[in-house]
């Protein structure tokens, strides 16, 4: 067996067929093989890449990113899971903790997915900022008011009771 076959075997032996999800306030500093770190507070989940080379994937979870179904103890994540910019190149899907192996992909195909995902970034962006508040800019001439926020808040619900 040449050294680029036994490396192709060790590394497919090592290959995750299960996962299993771990629900965290924050990422640790140690990640384990075979867990995958969810945070919803920081709407991110992070785990081992599931082919073994030992590289931490990180997931965002938003509406361009990624997304979970959670089922009892199981997650299922949305879409696949490429590591593109790993040398393994890994793809797979996580499905009620499996992981389910994905065919490799040509460099076009990779080229085309990452084009669709940054346009898919560039339009969750661009939502993100449409239904952001504008603020009126601040006239030099009248500085704004520096209030504590609970007064604020104060002000606007005495306001609406008595209207």
């Amino acid at each position: 067996m040449s050294a680029l076959e036994r490396d192709k075997y060790e590394r497919s032996s090592m290959k995750q067929q299960r996962i299993r999800p771990e629900f965290v306030e924050s990422a640790p500093n140690q990640l384990s093989d075979g867990v995958i770190y969810i945070s919803d507070r920081f709407r991110t989940a992070l785990h081992k890449c599931c082919c073994g080379c030992g590289r931490e994937v990180v997931t965002p979870l938003n509406p361009a990113g990624w997304s979970y179904i959670r089922k009892g103890e199981t997650v299922t994540f949305k879409p696949s899971i490429g590591n593109w910019s790993f040398p393994c190149k890994s793809h797979y899907f996580i499905i009620r903790n499996e992981v389910v192996w994905a065919s490799k992909m040509s460099a076009k195909q990779i080229a085309g997915v990452k084009a669709r995902d940054a346009r898919d970034q560039q339009a969750y962006i661009s939502r993100c900022n449409l239904a952001m508040p504008i603020e009126e800019p601040i006239h030099p001439m009248h500085p704004a008011k520096c209030e504590p926020a609970w007064y604020s808040l104060l002000i606007k619900t005495m306001r609406r009771w008595w209207t």
